[in-house]
């Protein structure tokens, strides 16, 4: 009795997850965040909607960068246009944007200021050149302490082609989508790199448009379409700063020519 009873439970615990309302709300300068979210809005089949600046920026990478911290230093952030969907009719919020200096593009944080999440499950997602998902995430927590900023995705802009199957995992394990995947196995211990995990290291990282630093030890698993790496890296920091670890993964797909792709760097 005591079993069937527990099995109702997480049945009906399940079908009310499956059953909230979902918006996919999300701004992209150039694009790859309006593929990664428009997959998302498949996958789900949630509704969905593009945030807008009411003066968009150029999508020239330099001149969003000088405009961006412009406005960060002066405190005035773009203006956006209003939305037409009601947040209030929505449970959960998969909240999208391209990483900014390190966090959460401006027009966010437009977004957070003038819109009220209170009561909502907000669900990071960002695409970015190297990482930023956990301080945008942060970033978000602080931002919105009345909401409940749940685990994200992230993926960098060059792999984004990545992104269907990594959101279906994704989405499946935190109880977004009917399915379920088997769980992934843990980094094994760090250990001194060699020079065949050297070798990895560079054949992932080394075409980065900025110096990622030198592996130091790493961290393995097996999974059943990839071999991957938890590298701990030393780097200089910006402007001749002290020198900082960082984290940055890599995987290596079990499919034939493949070569390496760091997919995160955690710092």
């Amino acid at each position: 009795m005591k079993k069937l009873l527990l099995s109702m439970a997480m049945t009906a615990f399940v079908t009310t997850g499956f059953a909230q309302k979902k918006l996919v709300l999300y701004y992209s300068e150039t694009g790859t965040t309006k593929t990664v979210a428009e997959e998302l809005q498949k996958q789900l089949g949630a509704d969905i909607e593009s945030i807008e600046a009411i003066e968009p920026y150029s999508g020239n990478f330099q001149e969003t960068m000088q405009r961006g911290q412009k406005e960060m230093q002066s405190g005035e952030m773009p203006a956006l246009k209003p939305l037409k969907a009601k947040l209030a009719a929505y449970d959960v919020i998969f909240l999208g944007y391209p990483i900014w200096f390190g966090t959460y593009a401006n027009p966010i944080a437009t977004l957070v200021k003038e819109q009220d999440f209170a009561g909502k499950t907000i669900v990071p997602f960002c695409t970015f050149g190297s990482g930023g998902l956990n301080t945008s995430t942060e970033a978000l927590k602080k931002a919105l302490p009345k909401a409940k900023v749940v685990t994200g995705y992230g993926v960098r802009t060059a792999r984004v082609k990545a992104a269907g199957k990594e959101l279906d995992r994704f989405l499946k394990e935190n109880g977004y989508k009917q399915g379920t995947v088997s769980k992934l196995p843990e980094y094994s211990a760090q250990q001194p790199v060699t020079e065949a995990e050297k070798a990895i290291f560079d054949a992932a990282c080394s075409s980065y448009q900025f110096p990622l630093g030198t592996p130091e030890t790493f961290g393995k698993r097996t999974t059943d379409d990839s071999i991957d790496y938890e590298f701990k890296v030393k780097s200089q920091g910006f402007g001749g700063g002290g020198a900082s670890t960082s984290t940055i993964y890599v995987t290596v797909s079990k499919e034939e020519g493949a070569t390496p792709e760091f997919t995160e760097v955690v710092r």
